[in-house]
């Protein structure tokens, strides 16, 4: 599915807090429940301290996800592995500033594989990094944690830079992104910054499982209500 795109309020549920054994049916659960997008972190082990998905996983996931796949690249090298990441499915596939020497090259191809191409960077990275490659991207994803682990603290100090980042995309069609730490406590802060795009993890799978859906449904909607947005919006 490729995303038509709009300013709403998307809530992101990353997998990687999801039952391993059973991602398939935790994607169509946490999307019957009213998830927007469906976030795959994928770690290498040597850009970020984890290891979690590949592209095979993507491809065997992409029939479970009826909206958005919005697959996050943590890994370095990131160009050899683009064309797999798109053959999987991925509509957005993000890489990260940090990655590599040639990010103009790897936004590049990542359109060129037929996918929207995202941005993301690390919470010691400013801004401004992005101002040379602003009209390459469909997505800037600003870490507030740092990448590797779920489960971690929001960084307060991100929100200026996410502000920053909504000013120099001016009018421009692209997504800003917040992944790390998002819950219904930090949502408020993020949105008003800027972002239209909320990553969380723990913060929507916790208390719910694939027996018992609804509290993935519950943790939605308050991380809806708390960034201001209508229910389903």
């Amino acid at each position: 599915m490729t995303d038509t795109f709009d300013r709403s309020i998307k809530i992101a549920p990353s997998i990687l807090a999801a039952d391993f054994a059973a991602l398939g049916a935790e994607c169509e659960a946490v999307c019957a429940q009213g998830a927007d997008w469906i976030h795959v972190d994928v770690m290498d082990g040597h850009f970020v301290p984890n290891i979690s998905f590949g592209p095979g996983m993507c491809a065997a996931l992409r029939s479970h996800v009826k909206t958005v796949m919005d697959v996050h690249l943590m890994i370095a090298p990131v160009d050899r592995y683009i064309t797999a990441f798109a053959e999987a499915g991925a509509d957005f596939i993000t890489a990260h500033l940090e990655a590599g020497p040639h990010i103009h090259r790897t936004l590049q191809a990542i359109r060129g594989a037929g996918a929207k191409a995202g941005l993301a960077l690390n919470p010691g990275t400013p801004a401004e990094a992005v101002a040379p490659v602003l009209d390459e991207v469909d997505l800037i994803c600003v870490m507030t944690v740092n990448p590797g682990f779920g489960g971690q603290s929001f960084l307060e100090g991100q929100v200026a830079k996410i502000r920053r980042l909504r000013e120099m995309i001016g009018d421009r069609p692209v997504h800003l992104e917040v992944d790390g730490g998002v819950d219904p406590t930090t949502a408020q802060r993020v949105v008003a910054a800027g972002a239209d795009v909320l990553v969380a993890g723990s913060a929507v799978f916790r208390g719910g499982s694939i027996a018992d859906p609804a509290p993935y449904g519950e943790n939605i909607r308050a991380i809806r209500s708390a960034a201001g947005a209508p229910d389903g919006a």
